[in-house]
C-alpha cells in the first residue's frame, strides 16, 4: 500500500470513528429519528452535487429497487439504531461493538450462502463474542442499557445482512450509486417519522456543527475516499479500515467527552478488533 493510500485509510477510519462522537453530541438532542434523518439526507445531498460536477451517471431506473432495499438495511435501519444507542451509551462503546459487522457477516454468509465457516473464522468469532461481554460488562457506577447495546449490535448486524444481500441479488449494482441511492431512498424512509419527531433538548450551535459535520464529514467526504481506497487498492484491503474505527471512536470519545477508558474497556475492544482481524484475514 503507497503511503498515499496508507493516509486515505487512517483518514477514512477517524472520519467513521468521529461519527459516533457526533451522533453522542447529537442523538441525545434531537432525538433518534431526526438525527438519522437529517444526517442521512445532508449527506446525500452533498454527494448528489458533487456526482451532478463530476457527471456521474447513478443509474436509477435500472438500479432503484436495489438502492431502495440496500438503503433500508444498511442505511436507515442501522443509522436509527446507532442514533438510538448514542442516546444512552459511551461513542467508545457503540465504535467498538460496531466492529462485530464483519463476524455477523461471516455467520450469514455461512448459513445463507454455504460459505465454510474455517477454523480462523471461528476464532475470531469467539475472540468478539468475549470482547463484547468484556466492553459491556457491568462495573461499579457504569450502567449500560441492555436495549441499547443491543442496538447498536442490531447496527452492525444490519450492515452484515445488506452485504449478503448485495452479494446475492445486486452483485453488479455500481457501488458510487449505491453511495447516494441507498442514503436517498432511506432518508425518504424516515422522514415521515422524522417529520413528527419533537428534539430532546436545546439545539445549540455546537449540536448543529456536529450535525453538519457527522453528514458531510463522516458521510459524503468518507464515502468518496472508500471509494477511492476501492478503486486503488482493492476491497479486501479497504476492509482493513475496520481495525482503526474502533480505535478512534474510543480516543475521540476520551478526548473531547470525557469518556472514561477501563482496563475491560482495552481488553475488550483489543479482542474485538483481533476478531475482526481473523474474520477478514484468508
Amino acid at each position: 500500500m503507497r503511503r498515499a493510500d496508507a493516509t486515505r485509510l487512517v483518514l477514512l477510519a477517524a472520519l467513521w470513528g468521529a461519527s459516533f462522537l457526533f451522533m453522542r453530541i447529537v442523538a441525545p438532542v434531537l432525538g433518534p429519528l431526526i438525527t438519522a434523518d437529517a444526517r442521512i439526507l445532508l449527506a446525500a445531498a452533498a454527494l448528489a452535487i458533487f456526482y451532478r460536477i463530476v457527471r456521474f451517471d447513478s443509474r436509477w431506473r435500472q438500479w432503484w429497487p436495489e438502492y431502495a432495499i440496500v438503503g433500508s438495511m444498511n442505511t436507515a435501519l442501522p443509522f436509527l439504531l446507532y442514533a438510538y444507542a448514542a442516546v444512552h451509551v459511551p461513542a467508545g462503546l457503540s465504535a467498538v461493538l460496531n466492529a462485530t459487522a464483519p463476524m455477523w457477516g461471516a455467520l450469514l454468509a455461512a448459513t445463507l450462502l454455504g460459505e465454510p465457516l474455517r477454523l480462523k473464522r471461528s476464532v475470531g468469532l469467539v475472540l468478539g463474542v468475549v470482547g463484547v461481554a468484556l466492553v459491556t460488562r457491568p462495573e461499579p457506577g457504569i450502567d449500560y442499557p441492555p436495549l441499547a447495546v443491543a442496538a447498536a449490535l442490531g447496527g452492525a448486524l444490519c450492515y452484515a445482512v445488506a452485504g449478503v444481500y448485495l452479494k446475492r441479488r445486486a452483485p453488479g449494482a455500481p457501488s458510487r450509486g449505491l453511495a447516494l441511492g441507498t442514503q436517498l431512498a432511506a432518508g425518504i424512509m424516515i422522514a415521515p417519522f422524522a417529520a413528527f419527531s419533537a428534539p430532546l433538548g436545546a439545539v445549540t450551535p455546537g449540536v448543529i456543527a456536529a450535525m453538519i459535520a457527522m453528514a458531510l464529514l463522516s458521510g459524503s467526504l468518507a464515502y468518496v475516499l472508500y471509494f477511492r481506497l476501492i478503486a486503488d487498492v482493492g476491497p479486501i484491503r479497504s476492509l482493513t479500515v475496520t481495525y482503526l474505527i474502533p480505535v478512534f471512536g474510543v480516543l475521540f470519545g476520551a478526548v473531547f467527552l470525557g469518556e472514561s477508558i477501563t482496563g475491560w474497556t482495552l481488553a475488550g475492544g483489543t479482542l474485538v478488533i483481533l476478531g475482526t482481524v481473523f474474520v477478514l484475514g484468508k
